[in-house]
């Protein structure tokens, strides 16, 4: 027979230690990263809380489609607008804070910020604040053009003390295709891994302390606890302070 308040095994209810705040995901962008966003958060709150735990979620996920066409036409004010509805649709249905699970996509974020009334955590702040905490001033960025190139995402990390090395474009046009073609539908190739290896050396040559992987797919190709250099990887770092903030300790 199931009970409303499971004995966690410790005496004691999990509702009577913690109620778990509810979080909205915009995802789909991809929904390979969405995924991944979903078992991160996941494993965090059952290692945490009990470990027949899962964390309370309101999902959309978006057709990245539309929303890569609208990216390959500059349209970004059509993005806004899609995810500014998202939003406010996630709020409406109860939702105390939101996450966009995608790195491009947070070059809207102020005006979808602005949109709701409850808060929206920043996926490059996260990024940014584990980096400082850790006393890294010098690092390299990965993700999609976008990221890579323009101020919306690197400003955010330059803000919180880190410098970054200026982007290879060889390797703005690397990481698009790879990211594009291959990841954000669920391909993984070797090819893949040993381009990002070869990078990942080649800005260690350069300087680099750090990698920051500044985009939500990149992990599949990435050993993130095991390079030549610290991987900062920002789907791992934005779920866990969504994980947090779940848990009510942000």
């Amino acid at each position: 027979m199931f009970t409303d308040r499971p004995d966690n095994g410790r005496g004691r209810t999990t509702n009577e230690e913690q109620r778990l705040r509810k979080l909205g995901l915009i995802g789909g962008m991809s929904w390979v990263s969405t995924r991944t966003y979903y078992t991160h958060i996941n494993t965090i709150v059952q290692a945490r809380v009990d470990r027949r735990a899962s964390a309370p979620l309101l999902i959309e996920s978006l057709d990245f489609s539309q929303l890569y066409a609208i990216r390959e036409a500059g349209e970004w004010d059509r993005a806004a607008a899609i995810l500014s509805d998202s939003a406010k649709r996630l709020e409406g249905a109860g939702a105390g804070a939101i996450i966009i699970a995608a790195n491009s996509m947070h070059t809207v974020y102020d005006t979808v910020a602005a949109a709701v009334s409850v808060p929206i955590i920043h996926i490059a702040d996260c990024v940014g604040e584990r980096m400082k905490a850790d006393n890294v001033a010098t690092a390299a960025l990965f993700g999609t053009s976008n990221v890579m190139t323009e101020s919306f995402y690197r400003r955010r990390l330059v803000a919180h003390g880190i410098d970054l090395l200026p982007p290879d474009m060889a390797n703005v046009e690397t990481l698009d295709r790879i990211i594009y073609d291959e990841l954000v539908v669920g391909k993984v190739t070797r090819d893949a891994e040993r381009a990002l290896k070869t990078m990942i050396t080649v800005k260690e040559q350069e300087g680099a302390e750090a990698i920051v992987l500044a985009c939500t797919e990149l992990e599949l190709v990435v050993d993130v606890d095991a390079n030549v250099l610290p991987i900062y990887d920002s789907t791992r770092i934005h779920a866990e302070k969504a994980a947090e903030w779940i848990l009510g300790q942000d």
